[in-house]
């Protein structure tokens, strides 16, 4: 029973702090959708098309991959195979602060503050209590 314990902290070990430099063909992308059997559709800073990459079996059952969240992915480790696929799945982002603080980090992910759109939210009522009821039966 051990052993799958053992395995998820090496995992979250090896995922939970950035790597000094990023090595050739690594890039950090954008994960944006869940495409099934361990594929993912990211988005590479240049925003060209999404490229589809798979999530190695090392950490399939170990770690989670959200949509909006970043990995580091490996584009240069299908160059000897044809297929669809346009990398592998090196790294997950788990503590962003601490990737966001290294040198490599693509400036293009960096976070824009949000705001209410204001055509979901009528700008009068925007952070304000709802109105209280006028009569107290309680006096």
């Amino acid at each position: 029973m051990g052993r799958p314990k053992r395995n998820l902290l090496a995992t979250a070990a090896e995922t939970s702090s950035p790597p000094p430099v990023l090595d050739d063909g690594h890039s950090i992308a954008l994960v944006k959708k869940a495409e099934g059997n361990n594929l993912y559709s990211v988005e590479l800073p240049s925003g060209k098309e999404p490229l589809l990459v798979e999530l190695p079996s090392r950490f399939r059952s170990q770690i989670w991959i959200k949509r909006g969240g970043y990995v580091l992915v490996d584009r240069s480790a299908f160059d000897d195979r044809e297929n669809k696929l346009g990398g592998e799945i090196v790294n997950v982002v788990r503590d962003e602060k601490q990737w966001r603080k290294q040198a490599y980090w693509p400036p293009e992910f960096v976070r824009k503050p949000t705001y209410l759109d204001d055509s979901e939210d009528d700008e009068s009522t925007a952070g304000k209590m709802p109105p209280a009821e006028e009569s107290d039966s309680r006096e």
